[in-house]
């Protein structure tokens, strides 16, 4: 027997209630966890009802003591990813994301993203965690951007990048790639040698590890941050010198030949670089201002 829709929105406001007890929290996360796709306004009732915020930052926090050592088991890590799911559902929500953001409500979740175990509880962690933040990135809303560059979001994301799973190097290729596309992003990233170089190196052992285990979405990801940091002018003359050389030949073409838009990419990049080339030079030269404090 399926609920009304009236009794349906009762258990909902039900289960919200029930966050704000301990001995009944569990559950109802579990429940208002597979809700959150069909309950449109789910985020405003969450976000304005008495002490459920507080509740779920509560869950994130108790188990910090888990990350380090790291002892997190599969139903600590099951339960606060339930948590961390209704937080997206706030992150995504057009009337609840800008009180999420003055909150700083993200910043909870960095710890998580610094973790560096590979069980799978920790691998569930780290990735439901990046997907709040990709929830924000995909609105492409510049106090998004504005946000996240004040925080220490891009080197978490490049040392996911580097030592993830394909999942989760996926999500945060595909969150730099959302700041990237932004002006100011752009601009942050290229502002000195030493933050460009970060990107540069991760992206180009992404390439190498690509060229061994193909991901076609991955890759897609990669090519267009690359393509991307082609549009700065002092990036472009660093990436003449250091773009991967399995961009350039034919290594990817097997694993491209059904993406378009990522093989249109490619070709873009290389024209990109090809205009107005110049004799190799040292990327440190190119004019990009020294790491300022």
């Amino acid at each position: 027997m399926s609920m009304t829709p009236q009794s349906e929105q009762e258990k909902v406001f039900q289960w919200i209630n029930e966050l704000a007890h301990p001995e009944t929290r569990e559950a109802a996360l579990l429940e208002l966890s597979k809700k959150r796709e069909t309950v449109t306004d789910l985020a405003p009732m969450l976000w304005h009802s008495f002490g459920t915020i507080a509740a779920l930052l509560q869950e994130i926090i108790n188990i910090y003591p888990s990350i380090n050592p790291a002892t997190l088991t599969a139903h600590q890590s099951n339960r606060v990813c339930n948590a961390l799911a209704l937080l997206q559902c706030v992150a995504s929500h057009p009337d609840t994301r800008s009180v999420f953001l003055e909150a700083q409500i993200p910043l909870f979740l960095y710890p998580f993203l610094q973790t560096t175990s590979k069980t799978r509880p920790f691998e569930y962690l780290r990735l439901t965690s990046l997907g709040v933040i990709g929830a924000l990135v995909k609105t492409d809303e510049q106090e998004v951007i504005t946000f996240l560059l004040t925080s220490e979001i891009i080197p978490l994301c490049l040392r996911i990048m580097e030592f993830g799973s394909e999942l989760s190097k996926t999500v945060a290729t595909f969150i730099l790639q959302k700041i990237l596309l932004d002006e100011s992003g752009l601009s942050y990233v290229c502002q000195t040698y030493e933050r460009f170089s970060h990107v540069a190196i991760i992206l180009g052992k992404m390439v190498i590890q690509l060229a061994k285990e193909p991901s076609a979405r991955l890759l897609k990801h990669v090519v267009r941050c690359y393509l991307r940091l082609s549009d700065n002018p002092r990036a472009r003359e660093a990436l003449r010198q250091c773009l991967p050389d399995q961009l350039r030949d034919a290594t990817f073409s097997v694993c491209l030949q059904d993406d378009k838009s990522t093989k249109h990419w490619l070709q873009s990049l290389i024209k990109n670089l090809e205009l107005g080339a110049v004799p190799p030079t040292d990327p440190r030269q190119i004019g990009m201002s020294p790491l300022t404090s």
